[in-house]
């Protein structure tokens, strides 16, 4: 699973930095999807090895503008591109009406189906590999913060086992990976899930922004293998983050640690500690990594590849 960040800050886009979107490269699928779609997300894209016809569906945190003003434009966008055949867009009440309105005051047809889910807390999609749940934050809008998880992995298949009992290769070692037990012509019976490995846990990602420190939010990133939370200020700003429901560094680590994650980005940042400013994001880091070492300051177009040895790039 690849995560690439499209946009980092908050409020408004800086000189560096575009407002918030990140998109999720999914294992094995030529599909990618997008939280959040601030304003110049598809802009991002250009810049970026992500095509729009590979984005299938879009996780909405919340209503405020600079987490939906791309939407309409890249709806638009991809279906002049002629590559989308279906889009899957989930988030609160309220943004089915936005999108309708846009659309139709700007006379724009898509020429695919477009499918507006209101979430609700708990699973708000579910297929074969992959599960999506979704909990409420505390910010000044009804908010949600989502969590992807990949359905456990059948274990590591011995292929030299399977070749020393005289299995042929081929078509019987992909049902044997899935488990499944075969009869061989001389009779034997073989078991798959004997000659596979332990189940390896799927990977897990959580999205929360905006928001300031709340329960829900270390619920849903509990055990996570990455969280991205919002960090818009700095400690030293901790009243500012009160009265407008966002997080400070600090409270974005405390949330990672009680979570026990595995690895906290931190994104979502105020342009108050553009540089030449007294406070730097590079303080915001530090700040973060008193309390969660394992603590990265994400930028734009940083690509993060979630493995069980993760890399950023």
């Amino acid at each position: 699973m690849q995560l690439t960040f499209l946009g980092t800050s908050s409020g408004v886009p800086t000189r560096s930095r575009n407002v918030s979107s990140i998109a999720v490269k999914l294992p094995q699928r030529a599909e990618v999807w997008l939280w959040d779609c601030g304003e110049g997300t598809q802009h991002q894209l250009l810049r970026s090895d992500i095509r729009i016809g590979q984005i299938r569906r879009i996780f909405i945190t919340h209503l405020h503008g600079d987490h939906i003003f791309g939407l309409a434009g890249l709806l638009a966008s991809c279906s002049m591109a002629g590559t989308v055949q279906q889009m899957d867009i989930y988030g609160p009440n309220g943004l089915k009406g936005y999108l309708d309105a846009c659309l139709r005051y700007s006379e724009t047809r898509l020429a695919y189906p477009l499918r507006v889910r209101v979430v609700e807390p708990g699973v708000v999609f579910e297929d074969d590999e992959f599960a999506v749940t979704c909990a409420p934050l505390k910010h000044r809008v009804t908010a949600f913060g989502y969590r992807l998880v990949q359905k456990d992995r059948p274990g590591h298949f011995d292929a030299a086992q399977a070749q020393a009992l005289g299995i042929p290769s081929g078509p019987l070692y992909g049902k044997l990976k899935r488990g499944e037990t075969l009869t061989l012509p001389d009779g034997r019976q073989i078991n798959g899930k004997q000659l596979c490995g332990a189940p390896r846990p799927g990977l897990k990602a959580v999205y929360c922004t905006d928001t300031i420190y709340c329960e829900s939010a270390v619920e849903l990133a509990q055990g996570a293998d990455v969280l991205i939370h919002e960090a818009t200020f700095a400690h030293g700003d901790a009243e500012m983050a009160y009265q407008r429901l966002h997080s400070t560094s600090t409270m974005a680590a405390q949330v990672a640690l009680a979570a026990e994650v595995r690895q906290l980005i931190l994104t979502h940042f105020s342009p108050r500690y553009a540089p030449g400013n007294p406070v730097q994001l590079s303080d915001l880091l530090t700040e973060a990594q008193c309390i969660f070492p394992n603590t990265l300051l994400a930028h734009d177009f940083l690509t993060y590849t979630m493995t069980e040895t993760p890399v950023a790039q």
